[in-house]
């Protein structure tokens, strides 16, 4: 399992409430700052479609979903998977 979030780092709640969310849960992510990495920002604009932070990539046994935005039932849904509950 990989989970990457696509982030704005400063004055971004959505940001900051999915990150707060995937750590309360134990679930390890990491974060790319789309304001400093152009390659990443591209990515997620050009190749994914998305135009609000945080964009998360979650891939697991050669799946991949992906979203932007504060999303709690799909946040839900990767915890549910990654912990083995429905909380």
């Amino acid at each position: 399992m990989t989970l990457t979030l696509y982030i704005k780092p400063a004055n971004c709640f959505a940001c900051d409430k999915t990150k707060q969310k995937f750590t309360e849960a134990g679930i390890e992510f990491t974060t790319v700052d789309i304001t400093t990495n152009e390659q990443a920002l591209a990515y997620i604009s050009e190749e994914l479609g998305y135009s609000q932070a945080p964009v998360c990539l979650y891939e697991r046994d050669g799946t991949e979903d992906h979203w932007s935005g504060l999303n709690p039932p799909k946040i839900a849904h990767v915890i549910a998977l990654e912990t083995g509950s429905d909380s």
